[in-house]
Formats: C-alpha cells, structure tokens, sequence
C-alpha cells in the first residue's frame, strides 16, 4: 500500500496549515535520513508548511555511519544544512538564530542528529523540543519513507516527552518498509515541562552521565552491549516521572479462593487487564505530538524491490566500509543495483563502498562484466534482485551516466557516486588524476554524483591489503557511548597507503 504525493499532500498540508492551537503555530520536526542524503530531503516540504512555521531538522542514522575524522558529526550537520538550504527548505542565512532566518519564509529553529535506533542524540532532542514549549503548539514528525519516524515516535512515546500515562494508552507505531501502513495521524499528549518537572529531568541526566558501564544494571549492560554491535553512536534515553501506581494494596475475591480440604483448588483465571484512559481535565489543553505517514521517495530503486530484497538493501547495523584498489579497465558491481566501470586514469584508484553489510559486492574487469550481469543477477552471485531470470526479466535494465572527476589526493576521496537508495561508493585517485567512469543504475531510479563526499576520508577506514586480491581487509571503528562516563571520544589515525 502506498501514499500517493496528493493523499501525502490533503493529510499533511491539511494539519499543518490549519489555524493554531492554544495561540501558537505548530512546529514542524522534520526527519532526514543521513545515508541518502540529499535524496531523502523533501523538495516539497515548503509548500506543505505555512509561512512563518518553525522547523526543527533532525538528521536520523548516524549510528550507522563510520566516523572517517574527528569532526565529522560536525561535517554531517554543515551538509544538512547546505542541502535543506539547496531546496529552498530552511532560508539560504547567514547561520542558525540570525536576524536573516527569523524574518525568511520559514524559522529554523535547530539541527540536530540522532539515532532514533540507538538513543543517540534523543535526550539532547527531547530538551530543545521542551524548551520550545512557550513558542510553539502542536508538534508534526514528517519525512520519507524508511527515515526512521516510527523509530522515533515509538522511542518518544516511552520518553519525559511524553506524559508518563500515555505509553499505556497509545498505540504503539508499525515499523515497516513500506509507506503507507495507516493514513491515520498517530499521536501522543505531550508533558507540560513544568519548572519543577524540568529540575527533576536535569537532575536524572546528571546522576545518569556520572554513571560508568560497570555501574549499569545487568539488562543495561546486556542492552548497550547488544546496541554496540547494531551502531557506532549509542545513547541512553530513560525516563524521570513515571505514572503513580497504588502500592500495598491486594485486590481478590475471597469466595474464588476459598475451597475445602476435600476440594482441589481451583486457580482463579486472570481478569482481563483494565484499559488505561485519560480524563477530559487531562486532555483538554494538551499539546500533542503527530506522526505523519512517510511519502514515497520518486526516482527511488527500493520501489522497485520486493520486501525481502528491501531488507538486504536498507543497512540496520553498523556499516563496515569496503574498499577495493581498482586499475583502468576494471569494474564493480553492488549487486545488481549498481556498476562502475573505471574506463581511463593514470594510476590504480581507491572505490570504498558505503553500504548495506548484506549487498554484495563483486569486481571483475571489463571484458566480464556484461557476461556476468547476464549470467548472475537474479543469482547468489549478485544477491538483489532474487529470484533469477524470471525475476530480471521484469526488472528495468540497468542505464548508464558517464562521470568524469580529477583526483585531490591519496587521503581524501573527491566524490561519491551514490547509487540512488542502494548505496554509495566514494571515489578517491591521485592527485589532479583525470578519471573517466560509467556508472549504472536500474532506469528510471536516480544516479548523483555529490560533492563534497560525505565521508572524504573514509579510505582510511580500511585494514590490511589482502594478498593477491584488489581488496582490503574490512575494519569496523569502535562504538562510542553517549554520556558514559569511562569513555573517551574515538581518535582517528589516518594510516599509509
């Protein structure tokens, strides 16, 4: 089931445009998906969104992206912001709280980075969307499809975001590959950040960031340690009011109890549990927060997928780089999603893929490379599509763009060549090395060349060359625990080529 861009246009544009609750226009928390950015940036967002409206970017998946420098969360935000401001979506200004975004179309209130998966970045959100509490009403969560809202709205739902008896109440979001699953806005009634309610959640987050991994609980432990192995940025979203429950008090029936010697007892079977519901006192002022369905990503591969092959495509751990030496003549297929043939260049050049752990990669030289597609997509070899000739006989032949880049340096690639929703492969060759390359993707899906690449210095990232094959040693960077105490932020050593 899909969500066409006007069902997308009536619902959203509907809620977003109608007049303001408790005085105050809503503020819009617009989600991003940092692996296929730009793409997962709506071009249309502007014309869903009143004039005047507060936006707040949040940036989601970077636990799943390597760190290739120190900075580079700080890169990741920079090129965000460039690419909302490309669109049109947040007012080309001078910097974030400027006179010059606060008087454009729209009010750029923040951006901010996340993991809705892991927690990263959650506690730090959940504190600016307080704050923003006097300014604005009800909040709207909008994005593309597979941008991880549900993630987030089921992650909220259990937060100091949310009243502490709504989790009880709410239904919780379907996570899903596909869009479309509900045209219904699920919600939740957002807590009044009183200042006494403030204090408390400022004095948890301090306790909590004293703690060290040691001083966890066990399921702590065994939860963080389960996370380590899903991502590379890992948080800990916990909560400070809970819903009162009576305590001390044991209700029963004593006639279902009671029985006589010669009787066997007679368990009594469980009651149905009582449904949890709000009062009208306790809804009638209510902020609210809103998910909206995800609209569908136009030029997109993943719509050309079955669901078994979105699940090998879409990353849900950790993505280790895999990077591969290639000499002029020589070819690298992701899958059958993608290809890229290095047809002129000086010297070898370094083809580092960013992708799902799952999707296969397979190199071979130019000769070979159609005999294989014919021979191998649809096949174990090249893994997505599945299902063989009968498959690829109704999937869109792959087309061809040529791309011409010159080389800056042995450290830092010069693009990437970004295989629509699939994946990307950054590129890096000798100095002012002139390359001349043919990328393929399925027609009708989008090929884009982005510069500056999002990880530049990712060939770094790479161990040991293996002997007798162009390609190296994968080498997953440590993960890094947001606000433990014992832990230390990750240095990166950029090694030899």
């Amino acid at each position: 089931m899909q969500v066409t861009r006007e069902q997308y246009r009536s619902l959203v544009s509907a809620a977003l445009r109608s007049p303001p609750r408790h005085g105050r226009s809503p503020l819009v928390l617009y989600m991003v998906d940092m692996l296929d950015l730009p793409d997962s940036v709506l071009p249309d967002l502007p014309e869903l969104v009143s004039a005047g409206s507060n936006i707040l970017v949040v940036g989601n998946k970077v636990d799943l992206l390597p760190g290739d420098s120190p900075d580079y969360l700080k890169r990741f935000r920079k090129l965000l912001l460039k690419s909302c401001a490309r669109l049109g979506i947040l007012p080309a200004a001078k910097g974030i709280g400027d006179q010059a975004d606060r008087t454009g179309r729209h009010n750029l209130v923040d951006v901010h980075l996340i993991s809705a998966k892991t927690g990263y970045g959650v506690e730090e959100l959940i504190s600016k969307l307080q704050r923003s509490w006097k300014c604005n009403g009800d909040v709207y969560l909008i994005g593309t499809t597979n941008s991880g809202k549900s993630t987030l709205f089921n992650t909220l739902l259990q937060s100091d975001y949310c009243k502490s008896k709504a989790p009880e109440v709410i239904n919780r979001a379907t996570i899903s590959p596909w869009p479309g699953t509900t045209l219904n806005l699920l919600k939740f009634p957002i807590i009044n950040p009183t200042p006494d309610r403030l204090f408390r959640r400022q004095e948890r987050l301090k306790a909590d960031a004293e703690k060290t991994e040691e001083q966890l609980s066990g399921d702590e432990q065994k939860y963080l340690k389960c996370l380590k192995k899903q991502g590379y940025l890992i948080g800990r979203v916990g909560r400070t009011f809970q819903q009162q429950k009576s305590k001390g008090i044991i209700h029963f029936d004593p006639d279902e109890l009671s029985f006589n010697m010669e009787e066997e007892p007679v368990i009594p079977s469980k009651k149905p549990k009582e449904r949890v519901e709000f009062t009208y006192n306790e809804l009638k002022d209510a902020r609210w927060f809103f998910d909206t369905p995800g609209i569908v990503k136009e030029n997109c591969v993943l719509n050309l997928l079955s669901e078994k092959e979105v699940k090998i495509v879409l990353p849900t751990h950790a993505i280790v780089p895999r990077t591969f030496v290639l000499k002029p003549g020589m070819v690298l297929f992701l899958g059958a999603l993608g290809r890229i043939d290095y047809l002129q260049g000086a010297k070898s050049s370094w083809f580092s893929v960013v992708a799902s752990n799952l999707l296969p990669v397979h190199v071979t030289t130019l000769e070979k490379a159609d005999g294989i597609y014919q021979k191998h997509a649809g096949d174990t070899l090249l893994k997505v599509p599945t299902g063989g000739e009968e498959r690829m006989r109704e999937f869109p032949p792959l087309t061809a763009q040529d791309i011409t880049l010159e080389g800056i340096g042995i450290f830092e690639a010069v693009a990437d060549i970004k295989l629509s929703s699939a994946g990307w492969v950054a590129i890096t060759a000798h100095l002012e090395d002139k390359l001349q390359l043919r990328a393929y993707t399925p027609e009708g899906t989008a090929l884009m060349i982005r510069k500056p690449p999002l990880l530049p210095h990712i060939v770094a990232i790479k161990g040991k060359r293996i002997k007798g094959s162009v390609a190296y040693r994968t080498k997953k960077p440590s993960p890094l625990v947001e606000n433990i105490k014992s832990n230390k932020p990750m240095e990166k050593k950029v090694p030899k080529m």
